[in-house]
């Protein structure tokens, strides 16, 4: 499926160590906005209605075998039919490099190829994991983003609520930092969120009276992270008396990004509250949660009450207002 987005194919012969067979431009100028792969198979003996032109082709030791057994005219005809809809690459797995019949029908419509070294399942299952995350679909929030206990907390609140004065105090107490200021949010799969920085500002948190600071040079390698899964939002705001707060945790909330409910937590903040603890401990509840246990189910059938059974509410997201 075509995505709006796009990733060179330059980066794509970097990531997965390609080897360039023919290459008619610049492989940067080429960019690949599909992240289905086409192997090619049936499209060797002309069966071509449902093929996709603007997907990377792969060509495996069982199509190379196909084609060894055919006449030089037979190979030229049958890549042909493929080649004139102009898809993107063409590459070959296991270091086989295609017969000159396949690279001089690709010269003439100057399709790229490339060569890998990998066998195709290889090849393929990389080359999909690279596609899906470079064309996933994404947004941009503001919030600070961190690995509290292994699991990937979004904070969120208003500009001054004290997001990133307590992802330092997080940092100070061994979690790790993905984004601050700015989260790039993208959808890789139905169930799966991906939280990264803009690369321009990765690794820095603004600190109001103390400025900029990197984490990476204070803390540590140990304390950074490139991405991280999705699992919570956690937003802060002013605690307000004449508002009802959860104070048992058995209200389901949640929040929806790209079309995927996460989980979502308030918490009021005021003097005196540590809210990088109410962070860890949000983190193990919300890790305990997914693998099947409720605290506030156990406590209601301790003292012989019903759980109530509520549906999950969605609540709106400070990014939604």
């Amino acid at each position: 499926m075509a995505s709006k987005y796009s990733i060179p194919l330059s980066e794509i012969i970097k990531e997965l160590s390609l080897k360039e067979i023919f290459m008619p431009c610049n492989p940067t100028d080429i960019q690949i906005s599909n992240k289905d792969i086409n192997r090619v198979g049936l499209e060797l003996i002309g069966s071509l209605d449902f093929f996709e032109k603007d997907r990377i082709l792969v060509m495996g030791r069982s199509e190379q075998a196909f084609l060894s057994r055919l006449t030089p005219s037979e190979v030229t005809k049958s890549v042909e039919a493929i080649f004139m809809l102009e898809p993107p690459v063409l590459l070959s797995t296991r270091g086989i490099e295609p017969m000159q019949e396949v690279v001089e029908v690709a010269k003439k419509y100057s399709i790229p190829i490339l060569v890998s070294e990998e066998a195709t399942s290889d090849l393929i299952s990389e080359l999909v994991s690279l596609l899906s995350l470079s064309l996933a679909p994404r947004i941009s929030r503001s919030g600070v983003f961190m690995n509290v206990h292994g699991e990937g907390i979004v904070i969120t609140g208003e500009s001054g609520i004290g997001k990133s004065e307590t992802a330092v105090e997080l940092l100070n107490r061994g979690h790790r930092l993905i984004a601050d200021d700015e989260v790039e949010i993208r959808k890789i799969s139905k169930t799966s969120l991906i939280g990264s920085a803009p690369e321009n500002i990765r690794h820095f948190i603004e600190v109001r009276g103390i400025g900029i600071i990197n984490a990476r040079r204070i803390f540590g390698i140990g304390a950074v992270k490139l991405t991280e899964t999705i699992d919570m939002i956690i937003n802060l705001e002013s605690w307000n008396d004449n508002k009802t707060y959860d104070r048992l945790g058995s209200d389901n909330s949640y929040t929806e990004i790209l079309g995927i409910k996460v989980p979502f937590i308030t918490v009021p903040v005021r003097t005196g509250r540590n809210l990088a603890v109410i962070i860890e401990v949000a983190a193990m509840n919300n890790r305990q949660r997914k693998m099947g246990y409720n605290a506030a189910r156990e406590l209601f059938i301790s003292l012989g009450m019903e759980y109530p059974n509520s549906n999950p509410e969605m609540e709106k997201c400070i990014w939604d207002i």
